[in-house]
This record gives C-alpha cells, structure tokens and sequence, in this order.
C-alpha cells in the first residue's frame, strides 16, 4: 500500500478526516513553497541567502516547524519571484510573478 492509498482509506474516518482537513492550509502551503523554490532552481541555501536567513530557516518553515510571519511571506514570494494566493478552504497558491 502507497501513501496515497493509506491516506484514502484513513480519510473514511470522520475524526481522521475533520482533523487532516483543519491542517490542510498548512499541508498546502509547505507544498507550495517547496514547489516554487525548486521551479525557481533554487537550494535551501540559496533562497535562505535571497531572504537574509539560514538554511535551518528555511528547512523549518518547509517542514511546517516554523510558522511564517508577514514580513518572511513577504520576502519569501519576492525572492521566489511569484505572486501568492490564499483560497477559502485553505488553498495555497503560488504563481510566478507576471509584471504589469
């Protein structure tokens, strides 16, 4: 069984599935963050050093250890050159950044 399976059949459970779904924005957004980094071609280091941060930094706001203030999201989407969007629901999204 792949993770994706084990997921499915743990989300029939409805106390499994009300708690997965209440962590879900913050699921997204580490993926999303992961995501655009490595479509930007950028390491940890590299986007630590874009951001006036640390490695460690980055690898704690990636694996959800760290929660981001204002000012990191705001340096974090420059850095990465993409526009970020916050759906109900929790959805995460991040763009590359077109200019006007």
């Amino acid at each position: 069984m792949d993770y994706k399976e084990y997921r499915d059949k743990q989300l029939e459970d409805p106390e499994f599935r009300a708690e997965y779904e209440k962590l879900r924005p913050q699921y997204e957004f580490r993926r999303a963050v992961i995501g655009a980094r490595l479509e930007a071609g950028l390491t940890q280091k590299q986007l630590a050093e874009g951001m006036n941060t640390t490695q460690s930094a980055i690898a704690r706001l990636e694996a959800g250890t760290r929660a981001p203030n204002l000012d990191t999201l705001l340096k974090l989407v420059e850095v990465l050159g993409v526009d970020l969007s916050i759906k109900q629901g929790g959805k995460v999204i991040m763009k590359p950044h077109k200019a006007a």
